[in-house]
């Protein structure tokens, strides 16, 4: 779809310097960039890369200036260009189909405009909302709830009971509603608890490539409106994740941790059973989180057990510095040892 620069400016609410008339319709990188694309520089370091870019229309901050360029000023450019794309390149609509190969149910319930790929199979009493659609080879079990607007990619699994709110996106591989690690030993093995609870994922989330969040033991596992689950994330029973917030590929979100609003966590990062996690905190790459422990609201933590940000880099300086320090004690264990042979 084609805009103007002056559409574009109007919708984000923002100045523009130059030709409102200029013609938008695409984004790109400064280097790839054709003469419609739109662009964004955040730093004036990079300003070389917008003089030679064929991109006429660029987001930038206040004040910049570029020869030739229509600038369209926002205070956080790579903000406004993440909103100028998604109102650019709006999400492609499936046409409203149901596959010949496709398994429904006779009870299940298909809102309007609803698609149905190659070999998914939706079982009894499901449903699904209006203008959603389900790629090939996805499942739906029994009693599954999938909101308006969603798009399951190829090859999700949602297990019998599991809820979507609206808007929600699901990429290839994601496992929704397993049975959580709940195990309990007796009488020479392990027994296992019963994992009967469900699983309930608000509005507009999305859910990266083999993610996995397991069903409530006896009660909810719960993802808040906007998170966002990058691949490989590890989300187990009873979990409760606040709104908007963000979890880095290969984190493993141990059973019953409540995580608030707003927290980010890092790549790798591994929390144990029965933390809490409070709102905006943010628990920097491979950090590792002990059984139920909690971050205060706020703070930024990093490191094995997780400490204050600013106590774990003093602490890694002084590791950093052991060889040295190892060898100084050598040569004052030497001396010594030297001054009592004397």
């Amino acid at each position: 779809m084609t805009r103007t620069a002056g559409e574009l400016a109007k919708y984000l609410e923002i100045r523009l310097e130059g030709n409102p008339a200029a013609p938008i319709s695409g984004v790109a990188s400064p280097e790839r960039a054709r003469a419609e694309d739109l662009i964004y520089l955040d730093s004036p370091r990079h300003k070389d890369r917008a003089d030679q870019s064929a991109a006429v229309c660029v987001l930038a901050q206040p004040g910049a200036r570029f020869a030739g360029k229509t600038i369209l000023e926002a205070a956080d450019p790579k903000f406004a260009f993440a909103k100028a794309a998604e109102w650019l390149l709006p999400r492609p609509v499936s046409e409203a189909a149901i596959h010949p190969t496709a398994v429904v149910s006779a009870n299940a319930k298909l809102g309007p405009r609803v698609f149905v790929g190659p070999y998914v199979v939706v079982e009894d009493r499901a449903e699904i909302g209006a203008g959603t659609a389900i790629e090939a080879f996805c499942f739906l079990g029994r009693g599954v709830r999938v909101g308006e607007n969603c798009r399951l990619h190829p090859r999700v699994t949602l297990y019998a009971g599991s809820r979507l709110g609206h808007r929600v996106e699901v990429h290839s591989g994601v496992v929704i509603g397993a049975d959580g690690f709940g195990y309990v030993f007796g009488e020479g093995r392990y027994w296992k608890f019963p994992q009967i609870g469900s699983v309930e994922i608000g509005d507009d989330v999305e859910i990266g490539a083999n993610a996995t969040i397991d069903r409530g033991a006896l009660e909810t596992t719960q993802i808040g409106n906007g998170v966002k689950i990058d691949n490989l994330v590890q989300v187990a029973h009873n979990v409760q994740i606040g709104e908007h917030s963000v979890l880095a590929a290969q984190t493993g979100v141990s059973g019953s941790s409540t995580l608030g609003k707003r927290v980010v966590i890092g790549g790798q990062v591994g929390i144990a059973d029965h933390c809490k996690i409070e709102d905006g905190a943010v628990v920097g790459a491979q950090a590792g989180i002990p059984t139920g422990k909690a971050i205060r609201r706020g703070q930024t933590v990093w490191g094995t057990p997780a400490r204050p940000l600013e106590k774990f880099k003093e602490q890694y300086a002084w590791f950093a510095r052991l060889p040295e320090l190892a060898e100084r004690i050598r040569s004052l264990e030497k001396e010594r040892k030297s001054g009592k042979n004397h």
